[in-house]
């Protein structure tokens, strides 16, 4: 859809009604600080840090992979009408630019997660002609920053904070409560930084496969080198020159697992695998969670600490 049609759709859709279906199932709630999330992690952090004083509405579905998802009219009416709305910014939300310029005389407060997070590009592969080019069809325009800041604890600290500060300025009464959780939440992220920290200092391969390019700031943080099979969105197809790349790559440095994530096909990683005579595991980036996981009370914690264990496998 082009730019200006999206935008028209959203300056419309508040006068439309709201029965057009959507991806989220929930309602605002009258009494407490209705909070809308563009995707899974804004919606955990949101959540523990509001408590009990918030109703956290995420936008993008159990299951649902959200690089190319985009909000239908009973979403956007929804969003238009809560208290406070939370992005991850960074190009990630390619539709999220329309929908804010769409706002008019609004009270909606909006916060930009990634505001404040040192922001990484993602990785060039060098072509036959022997210039660095970006992966093609990254699906996050034409900054090729990568957007996937927080699967680094340290960001997803950050990220946190800006969210209690959108929280505090939609619903100053209780930011004493916003603050202790905050403060409880960030602790959490901090032991979660450590445990990375210590137990992956003592690998000594450094080297991972990964289904698309979602892993740049984790492995910023701890010496990893990520090779990915895809580009920052993970529909960005592979070329043959890349498979072979990523078979090169496996082989000098004795790769013994390519890693796949649930909310995607794993096929090209399998198949990889197999004609390398390798093993699979799940390296999640937290983009959202499968409604499995959803029931089981999985959280962002809960996932990371699921990842460190598969990498360490991996690392062995």
């Amino acid at each position: 859809m082009k730019k200006g049609l999206l935008a028209s759709v959203f300056l419309s859709v508040t006068v439309l009604l709201a029965g057009c279906g959507s991806g989220s199932q929930a309602d605002l709630v009258e009494g407490k600080t209705n909070v809308m999330t563009s995707f899974y992690p804004l919606y955990d952090f949101s959540q523990k840090i509001g408590g009990d004083h918030v109703n956290v509405i995420n936008l993008v579905p159990a299951g649902v992979e959200p690089h190319d998802w985009t909000p239908k009219s009973k979403d956007v009416s929804m969003m238009t009408k809560a208290e406070l709305f939370v992005y991850q910014g960074a190009g990630f939300e390619g539709w999220v630019e329309d929908f804010l310029g769409s706002l008019k005389d609004s009270k909606l407060k909006i916060v930009e997660a990634s505001q404040g997070v040192t922001l990484i590009e993602g990785e060039h592969e060098e072509s036959q002609d022997g210039h660095d080019h970006e992966k093609k069809d990254d699906g996050h325009g034409d900054s090729h920053i990568d957007p996937h800041a927080w699967l680094s604890p340290a960001n997803a600290k950050k990220m946190a904070e800006n969210i209690k500060n959108g929280l505090v300025e939609a619903d100053p009464s209780h930011k004493a409560d916003f603050e202790a959780n905050y403060k409880q939440f960030a602790e959490k992220l901090d032991k979660l930084d450590q445990k990375y920290r210590e137990a992956i200092s003592k690998v000594t391969r450094k080297e991972i496969v990964v289904s698309h390019q979602a892993f740049g700031y984790l492995a910023h943080d701890y010496g990893l080198t990520q090779k990915a099979i895809m580009g920052l969105a993970p529909d960005a197809e592979p070329t043959a020159q890349d498979l072979k790349k990523i078979n090169d790559f496996v082989k000098q440095n004795q790769v013994k697992v390519i890693f796949f994530e649930e909310l995607v096909s794993d096929k090209l990683a399998k198949t990889l695998a197999k004609d390398a005579g390798i093993e699979t595991l799940v390296l999640n980036p937290l983009e959202g969670l499968t409604k499995e996981q959803e029931k089981a009370g999985d959280d962002y914690i809960s996932v990371m600490e699921a990842n460190l264990q598969n990498l360490l496998k991996a690392l062995q």
